[in-house]
């Protein structure tokens, strides 16, 4: 049996922070009949927590959850109170390190021995998050992608001293509610997601930043060109299916380094000409609406991609 609690042992996750990921935690938390004790020390947290959740309820339904299974949500005036009775720990602070390790600092000891605390952070690695002399074993990243409750991948690290159980129990704890886990072999900043994201947004930006395409146009090639085939399959499959002796006769016509032309390797300079241009390319896209109607429409695509994918039965890995 491991040393931390499983997801036949996970029935209260205590949720450190309710911004659009913390909450998106809370709401996939809910929806998978999870009970939910939040804590959030922000004067507005319960109406943003309450409309997020209200936007995120008919997604939710829509991916097969019901009213009658949903799980409770209570709030803790301590975030003490919410972790000393938990099953789980998620925790979704404001990357900030020092605030990040002040909040470990205090609350790790407070936490059930064997529970696993897992952080949401976009960028730090549990190196980086457990500073003085911290260095437990049951604490790990769980990196989602926004909003959680709808987006399936979640990338689990940790650093050396992290405990192999507790990353196999926060994957499995993950899977059980529906997410699709990359378990990395060792954590590096930024994870992996991450690192692709930002190789193509710094492209994109040099196409704006040197007047080659406008923000309308990068996103009509991304949505229109390659992101119908990425539904199905990667990157390096592309490559693969596009060569007929497979992706290894693609590196003897195309050696590495061959395509340099096709790639910046430092972002452009944020220049006032080019955050202009950026701003007026997403306010016509926009289109007049205002952020929870564009998050809606958002919603309803990714909605039908996923359900696609699941008629289509692409297993995590593509076709």
């Amino acid at each position: 049996m491991s040393a931390f609690r499983g997801p036949d042992r996970i029935r209260r996750v205590a949720c450190l922070g309710t911004g659009l990921i913390g909450g998106g935690f809370v709401a996939l938390f809910l929806a998978r009949g999870l009970d939910v004790i939040v804590w959030d020390p922000a004067a507005d947290a319960r109406d943003r927590l309450d409309q997020l959740l209200a936007t995120a309820w008919p997604t939710m339904e829509r991916l097969g959850a019901r009213a009658e299974d949903r799980g409770t949500l209570s709030w803790a005036s301590t975030a003490t109170e919410a972790v000393t009775t938990a099953d789980f720990v998620q925790e979704n602070a404001p990357d900030r390190l020092e605030l990040k390790r002040g909040l470990y600092s205090a609350l790790e000891p407070l936490v059930p021995a064997d529970v696993v605390i897992a952080s949401s952070t976009s960028g730090f690695t549990v190196a980086d998050l457990q500073a003085g002399g911290l260095h437990s074993p049951r604490v790990v990243v769980g990196h989602p992608f926004n909003p959680p409750y709808l987006i399936p991948l979640v990338e689990v690290a940790g650093a050396p001293h992290t405990s192999k159980e507790a990353l196999a129990a926060v994957e499995a704890f993950y899977q059980s509610i529906g997410k699709i886990v990359i378990r990395m072999d060792h954590e590096i900043p930024g994870f992996i997601a991450n690192h692709l994201q930002a190789a193509l947004e710094r492209e994109a930006m040099h196409l704006v930043a040197e007047g080659h395409a406008t923000p309308q146009q990068i996103d009509a090639a991304i949505v229109h060109g390659l992101a119908p085939r990425w539904t199905a399959v990667g990157p390096f499959m592309v490559r693969h299916l596009a060569n007929v002796a497979g992706i290894g006769a693609y590196f003897e016509r195309f050696p590495l380094g061959s395509e340099s032309l096709l790639s910046h390797l430092r972002p452009p300079e944020g220049t006032p000409k080019l955050i202009q241009a950026m701003e007026e390319g997403c306010r016509a896209m926009a289109a007049d609406r205002d952020r929870v109607a564009l998050a809606a429409a958002r919603d309803h695509m990714v909605i039908e991609i996923i359900l696609a994918q699941r008629r289509a039965k692409i297993s995590e890995h593509g076709i």
